[in-house]
């Protein structure tokens, strides 16, 4: 059972709700303070949720055994995954993974977490960042998310509470079927020259179709070879996993064997629903979302892939 600091936080309500108003939370928080023995790292994985992808119940490289059937087990597999230092996948469009620490993080005005992927120049797959904090106090992450705005924030080609609703294939090794909030459908390839599992749907979802709600930002990933076999993933600019940004990858270095590097983020760009400022003092738990509905041909479905995810200011003071 974690113990909480008790703090009594002073009430801001602002008196209007323009676009440019900042909301500030408010009420009874329940931070927690670093101690001796706080680490730096995500210490629990609270959701694991992937969309079907070509890595989801593959035993190979995405380090599946066939055992990951209900919800605990596919926790613990994304638990030990990170502990590893190896990728885990979170599928097409809308697919998510929950974390949490042993201490609250401080919003410092700067930078204050990192989460790790493994981008490189042509190859970025954005996730989409959410915070939340321990309001409750109930150690659990059962309040409001709160999104970070990225570079792409406020675009018309952004798409708030875009939704995709996948369906269980009737046989194996077929397509995953889909339909989105937009009328559209399509499908998440089934990649035989690549991975041979039988199914892409994860096999602790009970239900024969699921739904992903998230925001969606345009794709940009386009075949330069005009023939099918060079996909580019072009990165955007800031706020997002998994993604070769100028900005927030904090370096200039290319990653050219397509290493485990850092995006990092700042709680400060939290946003509500509506798209107003909202100010956090801290956060607790953080979560990730795939955030582009696409595919590249023979490289398969946009995934968003995280290694890790860290305090930023733990890191600094080592």
């Amino acid at each position: 059972m974690k113990k909480y600091i008790y703090l009594l936080l002073a009430v801001v309500i602002t008196s209007s709700c323009n676009t440019d108003d900042v909301i500030t939370e408010q009420l009874e928080d329940y931070y927690r303070a670093k101690t001796e023995i706080s680490v730096a790292e995500q210490t629990v994985v609270f959701e694991y949720t992937p969309a079907p992808g070509q890595f989801i119940n593959e035993t190979k490289t995405g380090g599946f055994d066939g055992t990951q059937t209900t919800v605990e087990s596919a926790i613990a597999y994304a638990t030990q995954r990170m502990k590893d230092k190896l990728f885990v996948s979170l599928g097409g469009f809308g697919g998510y993974i929950v974390v949490g620490f042993d201490h609250s993080i401080d919003n410092t005005g700067g930078y204050d977490f990192g989460i790790e992927g493994n981008s490189f120049s042509g190859s970025s797959e954005p996730g989409i960042v959410w915070v939340m904090q321990d309001k409750n106090g109930n150690g659990l992450p059962d309040e409001t998310w709160y999104e970070l705005a990225g570079s792409e924030t406020g675009k018309p080609e952004t798409i708030q509470n875009y939704a995709v609703t996948y369906y269980r294939p009737s046989e194996p090794m077929q397509p995953v079927k889909w339909t989105d909030s937009q009328g559209n459908s399509g499908e998440i390839d089934y990649l035989a020259q690549f991975h041979r599992q039988d199914y892409y749907y994860p096999l602790w979802v009970e239900e024969d179709s699921y739904t992903l709600t998230g925001t969606c930002l345009e794709a940009r990933n386009y075949d330069a070879s005009g023939k099918g076999t060079y996909w580019v993933n072009d990165e955007y600019d800031w706020g997002y996993v998994d993604n070769f940004s100028p900005t927030d990858r904090l370096t200039s270095n290319d990653n050219y064997n397509a290493d485990v590097n850092a995006n990092h983020f700042k709680i400060s760009n939290a946003i509500d629903a509506e798209g107003k400022p909202v100010d956090l003092k801290y956060i607790d738990f953080i979560k990730v979302q795939v955030g582009v509905n696409a595919k590249s041909g023979w490289l398969g479905e946009v995934s968003t892939e995280v290694f890790g995810f860290f305090d930023y200011s733990m890191i600094q003071a080592q």
